[in-house]
């Protein structure tokens, strides 16, 4: 319990701060607060689909932001497939018409959204990579993102 308290108060006092040096006042303010609260396939976490058929997922933002849907297949290729600007709330994605049939190959899907608080710059999430942490660093480099954060969630295919 006295760990928790001071974390609680620590957190308090750094949630907004500020500095003042000889007439220059600098503000900043901590963030804690997940922008992604819920992230999940249509017929949730571990569901099977099968080929051909249509997967959505439901997304669930406490801060309007992008939203990149990357995909880690069985064979280790990662591609996008999509980018998107949200409101704060609960979203269906993909919005409108689209949707996403699901196509070899046959086994485990990860899925990642990345938030960031700005659009995404010209650095794509898509090859085979031996350390995502490195491109992810590079992806929000790129984007200049001041807030990101990743959240995954996974299916079948089979």
């Amino acid at each position: 319990m006295g760990m928790r308290l001071l974390a609680l108060v620590l957190a308090g006092l750094l949630s907004g701060c500020a500095v003042t040096l000889e007439g220059l006042t600098l503000s900043y303010r901590l963030d804690f607060t997940p922008a992604i609260l819920r992230f999940e396939p249509d017929r949730g976490p571990g569901a099977a689909y099968f080929v051909g058929e249509e997967v959505r997922f439901f997304l669930t933002l406490a801060s309007p932001g992008w939203v990149s849907l990357v995909v880690v297949d069985p064979d280790g290729r990662t591609y996008t497939l999509d980018s998107f600007y949200l409101p704060r709330g609960t979203h269906v994605l993909p919005p409108g018409a689209y949707r996403y049939a699901l196509t070899l190959p046959r086994g485990f899907h990860r899925v990642r959204a990345v938030y960031t608080d700005t659009e995404p710059g010209a650095v794509r999430l898509e090859g085979v990579y031996t350390d995502w942490e490195a491109r992810l660093r590079l992806y929000l480099e790129a984007s200049r993102a001041m807030r990101h954060q990743v959240a995954e969630t996974y299916f079948y295919v089979y």
